[in-house]
């Protein structure tokens, strides 16, 4: 875990380092040595968090236990979403959360030695000069950041409606709540197939107010969270397979 050994920046050009330094390690985790890095996020293990340190470092540790801590925390429990995910689709999902937390944290020193509207400002153009860590690890480092930011807007809202209307989906796994059946079938035979639809890891019938996914394998639903999937996570999941489909696959 990042410790005291570090001095904590006060001056613009000293928060733009750190922030640098910080960013190159999580780079190097997330491409040079992702190999390493894929390893160390075990799925069995405890909720795990990647840091990235001001030498240009990175490590993945559990979260600090003070509360509440002296820096920023980056994202908890990424390990848990690396088996249901494809591997391209978890490390853009680890770098999104990864540029969040550079921003916070840089923000969190501005704001902590009471840096002004100029400072504020001159922080983040300079930090806006460098390419985010999504757009490193994805090959889109070289497009124009305002053509970079209209298509992930068009990304957004293409995967809104996805999300919405689960019954329309061909290539994203199936989300929110099991599709409506065809409008010839009898209101009767609607209303047994909701009071019958049963998540397959702890078999409580379906709730409408609760995230539900399909695993694409076995197609049966399951709760988000009694398979560790967030309507965050599984917009970014093409093809999800549940824990016993994927251990399926992974047995000899």
């Amino acid at each position: 875990m990042e410790g005291i050994t570090h001095p904590i920046p006060r001056t613009v050009e000293e928060v733009f380092s750190d922030f640098r330094g910080r960013r190159a390690g999580l780079i190097k985790a997330l491409t040079n040595d992702m190999v390493k890095f894929y390893q160390t996020c075990d799925p069995e293990k405890e909720n795990l968090c990647l840091y990235g340190l001001p030498n240009e470092t990175w490590e993945v540790n559990l979260p600090v236990e003070e509360v509440p801590p002296e820096l920023p925390e980056p994202a908890l429990g990424i390990n848990f979403a690396r088996d249901g995910m494809q591997e391209k689709d978890w490390v853009s999902l680890v770098a999104v959360h990864s540029d969040s937390w550079l921003l916070s944290v840089a923000f969190y020193f501005g704001a902590r030695f009471g840096f002004g509207k100029n400072e504020r400002k001159r922080l983040f153009q300079m930090i806006n000069e460098l390419p985010t860590i999504f757009e490193v690890v994805t090959g889109n480092a070289k497009q124009s950041k305002d053509q970079s930011g209209s298509n992930n807007i068009s990304k957004n809202k293409s995967s809104g409606v996805k999300s919405r209307h689960p019954e329309s989906l061909t290539k994203v796994p199936k989300m929110s709540s099991p599709p409506p059946k065809e409008e010839d079938e009898s209101e009767d035979e609607e209303e047994d197939d909701e009071q019958g639809a049963v998540c397959g890891a702890c078999g409580e019938s379906y709730g409408t107010d609760e995230f539900w996914i399909c695993c694409d394998a076995c197609e049966k639903w399951f709760h988000g969270k009694c398979v560790k999937i967030t309507p965050a996570k599984a917009e970014h999941i093409k093809h999800y397979k549940c824990p016993s489909c994927s251990n399926k696959r992974a047995r000899p």
